[in-house]
Order: C-alpha cells, then structure tokens, then sequence
C-alpha cells in the first residue's frame, strides 16, 4: 500500500514537472498577443484657424488677400496638420508662396494660384453631381435678373439638383424648373427673420431628399460644379464635415443658456451665406433637434442672429464640429479683382458686386466684353464649358 502511494506521488510530481515546462515552452508564443496594443485614438477636428486673443468688434474683412490666404497655411493647428495631409491627400490649395503637398513638404512657388485637383477615388466610393442638394437662395424680384443668368449659366449644367428658393409665386419660372422652384411663403423683405425662415425650408428639403451633400448659395453666386466635386470628394457624406468660408477674421459671440462651464455666452466660426457652404449628411442629421420642422427659426430667435450664424451656432457652438475654413468660396464682399483669370476658373463659387460696385468682378479673359457681360459669369461659363451653344466658337484659355 505504501509503495503504491510512493509511486503515484512520483507520477503526479513528474506530471506537475512537465505541465510547468510546456506552459514556459508556450509563454513566448502567447506573449505577442497579449501584448498591449494602441488603438486608434479620436483624432481632432481639422482647423485651419485659431481663434484671436483679442476679439474685435463684428465687421467685414477681405479674406482672399495673398497675406491672409498665406495664414491659411500658417496657422494649421501642429497636433492636426499630420490629420490634414493625410485627409486632404488629393486636395491642394496652392496661395502662391506655399504649396501643401501630400508628402508633407512645403515648397516655395512663383505663382499666385488657387486650385483644387480631382481625387483619384474608386468608382465604388466616387461622389456624382447627383449626390449634391444645391441651394439657391433668392427673391422674388430677382428672379428676371439674377435667376436668368444662373439658368443661362452654372445651373444648365445641374438641373436636376439644384432647388431655388424663394418668397413668391411666379408661373413662368414654373414652367421653366417646375417642382425645382419651392415658394417658402417667408416675406419677401431682408430681415433675420426671412431669411432664417428661408433657411428653415432649405433645410428640411434637404433632409427630405436623401442626397449626401447640402450646399447653400445666394443668387449672386457662380458655382463651379467640378471644383466643387472635387472639393466634397475629399470626404465622406457620414463624416461631420461644415465647409466654407468665413466673412471675419475672428469667431463670434452669441448670448446662450448657461453653459457647463457657467458661460452664458458661446464662440464659433460661421461661413457667410453670402459666399456658400456646404454640409454632409451625418452632419445635417444631427442638426435636427436645432433645425428641422420650425426649430431653426426658434434657434435662431433664441441667439438673434442671422441664417448663415444659426447654423454656425448650431454646429460649433451646440455640437462642437468645427468649421472647415476654404480660401475657395467667394462673396461679393471681397475684392474679387485679386482673383487672376487661371485662379477665378478652379474656385468653387464666385459672386459679383452690386450696383454701388459694379466693377468689383472676377478677371477673365475676355470671351465677352464689360458691356455684353457685366457679371462675367458668361464669361466664366464659357472659359468652363466652350461647348454651351451661345458661347463663342472660338475661346481660348
């Protein structure tokens, strides 16, 4: 009995032995799995400005000066500027003294010019004009002028996805774009209140489409529908993207509910209406509890502030996204002279001045002259698209 205890103590110790060598034996093996791994942190939001330490008060500034276009270069946040060039890979804005190239490297060039080039995506994933809700925000009394020439022009070539709004009824533009002509019934007079009323149904249209972009314009405005292409298929629609341009050189201030912070006040970014925006959808979708069915006018009752600043209120200042700031939007504000002809053709909107500064347009060569053109929209449409039967047979780039 005894010895047999003796030998089954021995198996046992000799079954302990080799279980511990294999575990040793297979520690290595398992030690790479179990090796601590870093996984993809949230990366920050794209910004291509800082805010100012000493705000000024609200007032209009040129933002395309070769000096200001330069800073937007310059002042790239460092933690976001690897983020930059790695989304914006196939996107390049060149502002004449740098170039930023996808590498990483900022070379010197000779020439003042601004220009986006085609995103080598796969066909799978590639955004079409028809993924796009064009908005034109307009009145009724320029629907002869200004609505004319956007049908002459940018609009022929987007029928199918860009919407006029406005604030009365007229038959003959009915007949010319049907359904495409949606009468708000918000008043005809520029105040905050109409044209946050305008905005209201923009908006819910949108939704209402389906499509993956919402771009905003004024009827003053020339869309280049391949640079603006170009421009959204750097990103994805699901993505929370707010593209545009601002009209200041510092975020604004709007009186809130009290904040966590025990602010009663909010800082953000907006890109004037005035030179065009655009919005993914993922990002339109969480808007909805600030602006569909009616909201977006109580919003932006609750902060008194205009169209284009509701929505920057919405999405800086209520949902934290920033806004993306892009030298290639463009209002009548600016000096649009300073835009050189090969510059002017690869912006994604353009505007003109009004009748107290008519000369303030964009500079392109000259397919038709001041007189036949005073805008130089014709001009620009011709220079992109010479096929478009009223133009020229003959122009020359």
């Amino acid at each position: 009995m005894s010895f047999s205890c003796i030998r089954l103590s021995k198996i046992c110790f000799l079954l302990s032995v080799i279980t511990c060598t294999l575990l040793l034996l297979l520690i290595p093996k398992f030690q790479s799995s179990w090796r601590f791994k870093i996984y993809p942190q949230r990366q920050p939001s794209l910004v291509f400005n800082t805010f100012n330490k000493n705000d000024t008060p609200l007032q209009q500034v040129e933002f395309n000066s070769p000096n200001l276009l330069d800073a937007e270069i310059d002042n790239i946040v460092p933690l976001t500027k690897e983020n930059l060039l790695e989304k914006w890979n196939h996107y390049v804005t060149d502002t004449g003294k740098f170039h930023l190239k996808p590498n990483g490297k900022i070379n010197e060039k000779p020439h003042n010019v601004m220009y986006t080039e085609s995103a080598e995506i796969s066909a799978k994933k590639k955004l079409e004009l028809k993924d796009i809700f064009i908005a034109v925000k307009t009145t009724r009394k320029y629907h002869k002028t200004r609505l004319n020439l956007l049908f002459q022009t940018w609009i022929s070539q987007a029928k199918g996805q860009t919407f006029v709004f406005t604030d009365g009824e007229d038959r003959e533009l009915h007949l010319r774009a049907g359904d495409h002509i949606i009468n708000t019934n918000c008043s005809a007079v520029h105040t905050r209140q109409a044209l946050c009323c305008k905005m209201s149904v923009e908006y819910d249209k949108f939704l209402e489409s389906g499509q993956k972009w919402f771009c905003h314009v004024d009827d003053d405005n020339y869309v280049n529908l391949k640079s603006l292409l170009s421009l959204l298929s750097a990103f994805s629609h699901s993505q929370d993207i707010y593209i545009g341009r601002p009209s200041l050189d510092h975020p604004i201030e709007a009186a809130d509910h009290l904040q966590n912070d025990g602010s009663t006040t909010t800082k953000f970014w907006f890109a004037t209406g005035g030179a065009g925006f655009c919005i993914s959808r993922g990002l339109a979708l969480k808007m909805s509890p600030w602006a569909s069915l009616g909201s977006f006018i109580s919003t932006a009752e609750r902060i008194r502030l205009p169209d284009d600043c509701t929505i920057g209120y919405i999405i800086e200042g209520l949902l934290e996204v920033k806004l993306l700031h892009s030298p290639l939007f463009h209002s009548h504000l600016e000096n649009l002279q300073r835009l050189r002809s090969r510059a002017a053709l690869r912006q994604v909107t353009l505007s003109y001045g009004g009748p107290e500064n008519k000369h303030n347009v964009v500079s392109v060569g000259e397919v038709f002259s001041i007189q036949q053109d005073p805008t130089r929209f014709k001009s620009v449409h011709c220079l992109l698209y010479p096929e478009t039967l009223w133009c020229p047979t003959v122009i020359v780039k």
